[in-house]
């Protein structure tokens, strides 16, 4: 029973895979450890500017996030827009847009609400007037 040692022992290409990884992987881990020392130095050498600048950073830094806060909002409200305009446009060539169903529902029921609150409207103003009216006689007949 004799084993061939190729079989056992890795072939080149494999080998070469395995160096080729552990060498990029030294290289990312070392570019990686010089990269961090190079931000903690930059902020070492940048606090004391930071502190001497601050008067002026720290207001500016408001007003920029407020500018682009507004900035952000403003172009929200803009897209808002179109997307409700796109879906009214779409409403009225009749094309259902979704929400279509809710909507006519809800206008039905606003609609409906309506002309009963005008039914008990122009009810209460017939019974006002002639409340105003059985008021009025008894003076009328004093004169």
């Amino acid at each position: 029973m004799a084993q061939r040692p190729q079989e056992s022992s890795p072939d080149s290409r494999q080998a070469a895979r395995f160096l080729t990884a552990a060498t990029l992987g030294v290289l990312l881990l070392g570019l990686s450890g010089i990269t961090l020392t190079g931000t903690v130095l930059a902020l070492i050498i940048a606090t004391p500017v930071l502190v001497l600048f601050s008067p002026v950073l720290v207001p500016g830094g408001i007003v920029l996030f407020l500018v682009t806060t507004g900035f952000l909002f403003s172009g929200g409200c803009g897209v808002a827009a179109l997307v409700a305009l796109s879906w009214i446009y779409n409403y009225a060539a009749g094309k259902h847009p979704p929400g279509a169903d809710q909507f006519d529902y809800a206008r039905a029921r606003i609609a409906s609400k309506a002309r009963e609150m005008k039914e008990r409207a122009k009810d209460y103003g017939q019974t006002g007037q002639y409340t105003q009216q059985k008021g009025q006689e008894p003076t009328q007949q004093a004169s």
